[in-house]
């Protein structure tokens, strides 16, 4: 889901694992030299679909990497399967009141705009919850802080 903070707890877990990281949404502006937003408004949501399953599968194959998905891709199936086979997937879950808070301040989001509520994100968040709840491991983050996450992954991935 957008605004957990998979970005950051990602890329201190890697630095913690001595690994690589990535991110998907940032290959994918890259690639396109488009931000997300501009390539769902431009291109289409299918359209970038399509890439980020492309790019992900494509990262599923390295060894010793963290890889922070887009919030909507681990809704596809294809994405999920990988993740299964090749790796462990968290669920970062938080609740939407806090998603809420911190992403109303940044609005490029491509699913949001500058009238988006509340009750849309929390719409959002139960939309994806059965799917989410689909990931090897759910991490609640309502009462912790960012090393407090990463310490309870990195303990997750080093006794599994």
């Amino acid at each position: 889901m957008m605004g957990v903070g998979k970005s950051s707890i990602g890329k201190d877990l890697s630095y913690k694992l001595n690994m690589e990281f990535i991110d998907i949404d940032s290959i994918i502006e890259k690639k396109l030299s488009l931000s997300i937003s501009e390539v769902f408004k431009q291109k289409g949501e299918k359209f970038f679909r399509d890439i980020e399953e492309k790019e992900t599968i494509n990262y599923f194959n390295k060894k010793k990497i963290v890889i922070a998905l887009g919030g909507g891709a681990f809704m596809n199936e294809k994405i999920r399967d990988e993740s299964r086979k090749k790796g462990i997937s968290f669920w970062l879950d938080l609740d939407s009141k806090v998603i809420f808070q911190r992403i109303k301040v940044n609005m490029k989001r491509p699913l949001l705009n500058n009238n988006t509520s509340e009750s849309e994100i929390k719409k959002i968040c139960k939309s994806r919850e059965t799917i989410y709840s689909l990931s090897d491991y759910r991490i609640d983050c309502n009462a912790k802080n960012k090393n407090q996450i990463i310490e309870e992954i990195y303990n997750i991935y080093e006794n599994k």
